[in-house]
């Protein structure tokens, strides 16, 4: 016997699921560095660095003599299609060790998910709602593309939280509870983007000043919009924050946990979406307001995936893997 096979034979029929899910987190956290690199373009109006090509920048595969915003833009460009390349890696890892199921179809959204991502940041350049421009193209094009990257970042987690064929053994949550958390999550981020584009372009000098010019009938519908969604955010949270606590006293060992560190989080995000206020949206802040939204929104999904209530074995053998465990309740 060589020693290959030696290996071979001692190897847990598991690991090939674990490396596939170790494989998807990786590649959550690539994406999620691109989208808060995607922040940072929007943040210091980088977003024209390339000028109205894509995908080319400036017209040359490798810009010449770039600028800052030209370097900040390319970046994210290149980020963007490595996002894409691992997304399709596993798509396609996820197509051969897992003959049909949960897995499966949450890598295939993974991957429609990326291309509209990509589709939509072409269209942005391409209609040069990027920059300067204040229309309200540009904010809708922003809302969408803030609801496909909640979409995409929920079924890559998915697709590492399922692939080793987890349980859901937490208790359940009704499907109304869990559409307006989804809901509710999605809606405020919508509009945390409307109001980031607000910031970035109609920069207030003082916070009194940032303040009156919310509710003055004259100014930018942008700058009217900012209102919204501190409201929206500060009652969605706290309700979260309330909701969280009270089912982690129905949990206990990890479950219970994660639920601990959501309400952290809420908890935290609050507190610097306050800060972001007061200190007039200062870049630095804004990724970091939209870091503890990415991962609010990352573990909650976590969460409802855990009260499923079912377990996750992707309707079958992965290849390699164990037979699946009896389906739960």
């Amino acid at each position: 016997m060589t020693v290959a096979s030696g290996i071979e034979r001692t190897r847990s029929p598991g690991d090939g699921a674990r490396a596939f899910a170790r494989f998807a987190w990786a590649v959550l956290g690539v994406t999620l560095a691109v989208v808060l690199w995607g922040a940072v373009v929007r943040a210091t109006g980088s977003g024209a660095g390339c000028g109205s090509h894509w995908p080319l920048c400036n017209g040359a595969v490798l810009p010449q003599d770039p600028s800052q915003a030209t370097i900040i833009e390319f970046v994210h460009r290149v980020g963007s299609g490595a996002a894409l390349v691992l997304v399709a890696a596993l798509w396609f890892r996820a197509r051969r060790r897992f003959p049909g199921g949960v897995v499966r179809r949450w890598a295939n959204a993974a991957l429609v998910l990326i291309l509209v991502e990509a589709g939509v940041g072409a269209g942005l350049v391409l209609m040069e709602w990027v920059g300067q421009d204040a229309s309200a193209a540009r904010a809708i094009a922003i809302a969408l593309h803030l609801a496909v990257t909640y979409a995409l970042l929920a079924s890559l987690t998915l697709v590492g939280w399922h692939a080793p064929g987890r349980e859901g053994v937490a208790p359940g949550i009704g499907r109304g509870a869990t559409a307006a958390w989804v809901g509710g999550l999605i809606v405020i981020g919508m509009t945390g983007a409307v109001t980031a584009l607000g910031d970035t372009l109609f920069p207030a000098a003082t916070l009194a000043q940032g303040g009156a010019s919310d509710f003055a009938a004259g100014s930018h519908f942008l700058v009217r919009l900012r209102v919204i969604h501190p409201v929206l955010a500060g009652g969605v949270g706290a309700a979260l924050f309330v909701w969280a606590g009270r089912r982690a006293a129905t949990v206990e060992g990890s479950s219970a946990r994660r639920l601990s560190w959501l309400r952290r989080l809420v908890a935290l995000q609050l507190l610097a979406g306050a800060i972001n206020v007061v200190l007039l949206a200062p870049v630095w802040l804004q990724i970091v307001h939209l870091l503890l939204a990415d991962l609010i929104w990352i573990v909650l999904v976590v969460c409802l995936a855990e009260a499923a209530g079912v377990a996750t074995t992707n309707n079958g053998l992965a290849r390699g893997g164990r037979p699946p465990a009896t389906l739960g309740t």
